[in-house]
């Protein structure tokens, strides 16, 4: 397997140089070993539920003072669920990867006193979570830290979890950090803390609450006094060089937040806090703790662990409050997305299936055709609406949701009115040209310059969700490939027209390999699935341009190659060093080591529940039926719609084609599923019955028989 994947990817190392040279599995990045000194001191204080709107000089001042002299950002808890319990919290920082413990989730277990009166601790039942709950990875942290001759000090159940070995040990152990003893934080070089004040009262019967908020407000910050009474007390037993790092390490109700996440060490005051993992230079995740803490004691990071280590980023604008009022209003602009997420969704399916409805009565009676093609000109534009929003500060406002969905609107309307206004709109082709070249142009954009439009947005991906924090997400990978193909076409188009069709099959093959590359390039799309799905899509309009024909055997070679493609490129970053890595080349770590089967089952469950959304099924359903009625009876069902679109350019219906095989190929290899095929047919099918509608209105349609009989004919023939 390794011989196949090196060979692969000699081709795309020439692209590449950085990535052949390999770095020894757990070597430190420079910037890691920049952070502090080699064997260093470092603390973990975790402060489960902690936000950063919680932090105020008044109610909080231990808390407040360590934020001026920190770098500051916000920590995404995800770990395997939709919210994090204090307990799958604290194991993923002991796993160095997203871990929970499989029950009922609450706080962590407390430990006993080891035998002999040594000073450690050991938790109870330790082999269960290795045997029942399958969570290999537990004990980790403690184990590598061990084996390199280091001490672990542990203050409270939590921070015992983190820090024990595989055995479930620690060396040294208070029970809270009231019972921390003089001196007894400088024995160890490596020490955490558990503050659970703030977190205990949500927990009733071993669980969090179903409730997004338990406690009234008073409660609340009546939990976060004793929490920063608390902090202050570790904060003033622990060492002078130690590294502190503080981390909210859990949710505290039904609903996922951004946390708090600092780190106290020379340099970073007044700088913003990120990692690696996620691209931003302000939000981690926590594997990214685990990694951290060995780095910083200059213990080399086993091959399991997936985060990297913090890194104090660029300045803080503003002083403290500035930074604190920055990363809460980053909460809330997650919030809004989450929030609004499923009426949006749903939204757009009912204005789909009205769209779809009501072209359908009206164009079988000729009727009220301007009106259907503004309408879907204006449905086209909806989705880079979602992007070009977050141009605007909207979650700055006081009232983030209704600005958020005006300002969508706003610009829906105002794309499909440029493209209905310009000098292009005479041409059928010309308001498809505009819809989808900004489409393009906006989501490549984004790919070139950090992702900001695609975080945050509704039809994008938030920190909050913690499913992805930069590159091309899913619905984005949708919308891109059907714009970047049907706006290749629309340049195949004019090309073909002067009889230059080897001109019009290199534009479709290097406009579209040049957009699967950025999709799929690690540190910048980092899709896996969408390389897999791109890759047949460009081929079958490439083919199709020429006047090949497709076969079953053909297309199945064509997803093979996509495959093949994005293991390749997967395989130059695993060979880069691991905090360099994106979760392509850990992919294929996963392969080497044997785990990558459960992280296939996990998509593929994903995948299949999408099949049953309400809000993502009925676009499939209502836009394939049109397509198919629509072309099997062209007379009856549209006016003839789409064969003059088809007639008008043939290389219109090999792009449709196109888009149709990359949605369906990115619905089976992507956890979003129906969101994939469902975005691509929202965006496609209603700027090809513009094009169809526009060409009937101006007479320029050219088909009759055997322009309806090519546009209905099967999209793959049985032979090559």
């Amino acid at each position: 397997m390794r011989r196949t994947l090196a060979a692969l990817a000699l081709v795309l190392s020439v692209l590449w140089p950085a990535a052949a040279h390999a770095a020894p599995p757990g070597r430190q990045s420079a910037a890691a070993q920049a952070a502090a000194p080699a064997g260093g001191r470092v603390a973990l204080i975790g402060v489960p539920g902690l936000q950063w709107s919680d932090l105020s000089p008044e109610d909080t001042p231990n808390l407040w003072r360590l934020a001026g002299q920190s770098a500051a950002g916000s920590l995404s808890v995800r770990a395997v669920g939709r919210v994090t319990c204090p307990y799958d919290g604290w194991l993923t920082v002991s796993a160095g990867a997203r871990s929970a413990v499989g029950y009922g989730c609450g706080l962590p277990p407390v430990p006993v006193p080891s035998p002999g009166g040594t000073g450690g601790a050991v938790i109870p039942d330790y082999a269960y979570l290795h045997e029942v709950a399958r969570q290999k990875g537990a004990g980790t942290l403690g184990e590598a830290l061990h084996a390199a001759g280091q001490c672990t000090s542990a203050v409270g159940p939590g921070a015992a979890l983190a820090l024990a070995d595989r055995a479930g040990r620690v060396d040294r152990y208070a029970p809270s950090p009231a019972q921390i003893g003089a001196g007894a934080l400088t024995e160890c070089r490596v020490i955490a803390a558990d503050v659970d004040d703030l977190v205990r009262p949500y927990v009733a019967g071993g669980r969090l609450p179903e409730a997004e908020e338990r406690l009234t407000g008073q409660q609340r910050a009546a939990a976060l006094r004793l929490a920063d009474a608390k902090a202050g007390t570790v904060l003033g037993a622990l060492p002078e060089d130690a590294t502190v790092l503080l981390a909210g390490l859990s949710d505290h109700g039904s609903v996922p937040h951004l946390r708090v996440a600092m780190m106290r060490a020379p340099g970073a005051s007044g700088r913003l806090l990120g990692a690696a993992s996620t691209h931003r230079e302000d939000i981690t995740i926590l594997p990214d703790i685990t990694s951290t803490m060995l780095s910083l004691a200059g213990v080399p990071a086993p091959a399991t662990v997936i985060g990297v280590p913090w890194q104090a980023g660029g300045d803080r604008i503003g002083g403290t409050e500035a930074t604190r009022a920055e990363l809460a209003n980053a909460d809330v602009a997650g919030q809004t997305i989450r929030s609004m997420g499923g009426v949006f969704f749903t939204s757009v399916a009912v204005l789909q299936v009205v769209f779809y409805v009501t072209a359908f009565l009206l164009m079988r009676r000729r009727r009220g055709l301007g009106g259907v093609r503004v309408a879907a000109l204006a449905l086209a534009s909806l989705p880079v609406s979602t992007y070009l929003v977050n141009l605007t500060p909207w979650h700055h406002s006081g009232a983030p949701l209704p600005v958020l969905a005006g300002g969508i609107a706003g610009f829906a309307l105002l794309l499909a009115a440029v493209a209905l206004a310009g000098p292009w709109r005479r041409d059928p082709l010309g308001p498809l040209t505009v819809v989808a070249g900004v489409t393009a142009a906006v989501l490549a954009g984004d790919l070139l310059t950090g992702t900001t439009l695609q975080l945050n947005s509704v039809m994008g991906y938030t920190a909050v969700v913690g499913a992805r924090y930069y590159g091309l997400g899913n619905i984005p990978f949708a919308l891109f490939a059907t714009s970047v193909l049907l706006l290749a076409t629309s340049i195949a188009h004019r090309l073909s027209g002067g009889g230059r069709r080897i001109a019009a099959v290199a534009a479709v093959a290097v406009l579209g390999c040049s957009a699967m590359i950025l999709g799929g390039w690690p540190g910048v799309g980092s899709d896996f699935g969408g390389v897999i799905a791109f890759v047949p899509g460009i081929a079958v309009t490439a083919m199709l341009i020429a006047g090949r024909r497709v076969s079953i055997v053909k297309l199945g070679a064509f997803c093979v190659a996509g495959g093949v493609t994005v293991m390749a490129i997967a395989y130059l970053d695993y060979r880069r060093p691991p905090d360099a890595q994106t979760h392509l080349g850990r992919f294929v770590g996963q392969v080497f080591t044997g785990e990558a089967t459960e992280v296939i089952g996990r998509k593929l469950g994903a995948m299949l529940g999408t099949l049953l959304s309400p809000n993502l099924m009925p676009i499939v359903i209502t836009a394939v039926a049109f397509l198919v009625y629509a072309l099997l009876r062209p007379g009856a069902a549209s006016a003839g719609v789409l064969p003059a679109a088809f007639g008008h350019s043939p290389a219109l219906r090999a792009g449709l084609i196109g888009t149709l095989v990359s949605g369906v190929v990115g619905m089976l290899v992507n956890d979003s599923g129906a969101a994939v095929l469902s975005m691509a047919l929202a965006l496609g099918v209603p700027l090809v019955l513009s094009v169809g509608i526009r060409a009937l209105q101006d007479g320029t349609a050219r088909y009759g028989e055997a322009g309806q009989e090519s546009a209905s004919s099967s999209l793959v023939s049985r032979s090559s």
